[in-house]
């Protein structure tokens, strides 16, 4: 597994880049671009236009994703009942601009995280939005394939020939990682613990190969003013997978607030040991994105690894 070096991208130089995408692709006037938001790999810019149109261009700063990013978000995009951005047009980088793009439509709105009245609403109001939002996922996980694996090409004919070496092979670049000083001792032994345990927590098998979002939590959940959901956003690792392999994502940051894993769950069911398996998930996706970008966030690993280690305590 290797580190993912990504291109540097400033936002002046990304703002004179995706002056030059518009140009290339519209004849109208640009009347504003601004920064909304991205992550280890990715950076959205959102373009006015003088007539009122507005989408975004988001850059990739890491090859080798625009593909399967586009792919994904437009599979994704036909099976959700609410908006999800759809894509304009993709531009693979060039000696011109030398890092891949895309442009989407723009899903008005803010975050969830960032509409800081959400988490003092009551609870029956946080009850209604969980409803809303699992009610949507489930209607993505109801779209099936006869196989595990990327969406694009699922080729596994069960959940844990695709998983199980993925997670070993997260774990072994987390080993050395951590020999050479680079990860604490207390992920890679948290990590230890789980995989010991790996035969009981995946004992179930899964059995339907659903299409899963991948990155839902309340940071890619759009609401507008009123605070009805305006769309999803941003999924990231789409593929034809465990469902449950999208439920761990609904506890990140604040989204236990909202009860959204619990609300799934109460709606759908859930497996024996489904919640060691959101532990699990979730402790080995974040060693993994920091295998992969090199950002290790302790306020999001740290509650992680308790996690893990309270749920192993219940097998």
């Amino acid at each position: 597994m290797q580190i993912i070096n990504a291109i540097p991208l400033d936002e002046k130089t990304a703002i004179n880049y995706a002056t030059q995408v518009v140009k290339e692709k519209f004849e109208k006037k640009i009347e504003k671009i601004k920064y909304i938001g991205g992550g280890s790999f990715g950076k959205a810019f959102g373009i006015d236009f003088d007539d009122g149109e507005r989408i975004v261009i988001k850059f990739l700063r890491a090859k080798n994703m625009l593909d399967k990013e586009v792919y994904d978000l437009t599979t994704v995009a036909k099976h959700c009942p609410v908006p999800m951005p759809r894509v304009l047009f993709s531009r693979p980088a060039d000696g011109v601009i030398p890092i891949d793009c895309y442009a989407m439509e723009r899903i008005e709105g803010k975050t969830a995280f960032f509409c800081l009245d959400m988490r003092v609403r009551s609870k029956r109001k946080r009850l209604d939005f969980a409803d809303k939002v699992t009610s949507a996922l489930h209607e993505i996980h109801l779209c099936k394939y006869d196989k595990f694996g990327e969406v694009s090409n699922p080729q596994y004919e069960s959940w844990l020939d695709y998983y199980k070496p993925f997670a070993k092979e997260i774990l072994d670049t987390a080993q050395g990682l951590c020999d050479a000083g680079s990860l604490s001792p207390k992920v890679i032994a948290a990590m230890r613990a789980a995989w010991d345990k790996f035969d009981v927590i995946f004992s179930e098998k899964v059995t339907d190969a659903c299409l899963i979002h991948g990155d839902l939590n309340i940071n890619n959940i759009m609401l507008d003013s009123k605070r009805n959901i305006t769309g999803f956003i941003d999924p990231l690792n789409s593929m034809y997978a465990d469902r449950e392999f999208d439920l761990f994502q609904f506890d990140n940051i604040n989204g236990k607030r909202f009860y959204l894993r619990k609300t799934y769950i109460q709606k759908y069911g859930a497996s024996k040991y489904c919640d060691a398996k959101c532990a699990f998930y979730g402790l080995f996706n974040e060693v993994y994105c920091f295998i992969t970008s090199g950002i290790l966030v302790n306020f999001i690993m740290n509650p992680l690894i308790k996690n893990m280690y309270r749920q192993l305590k219940k097998l």
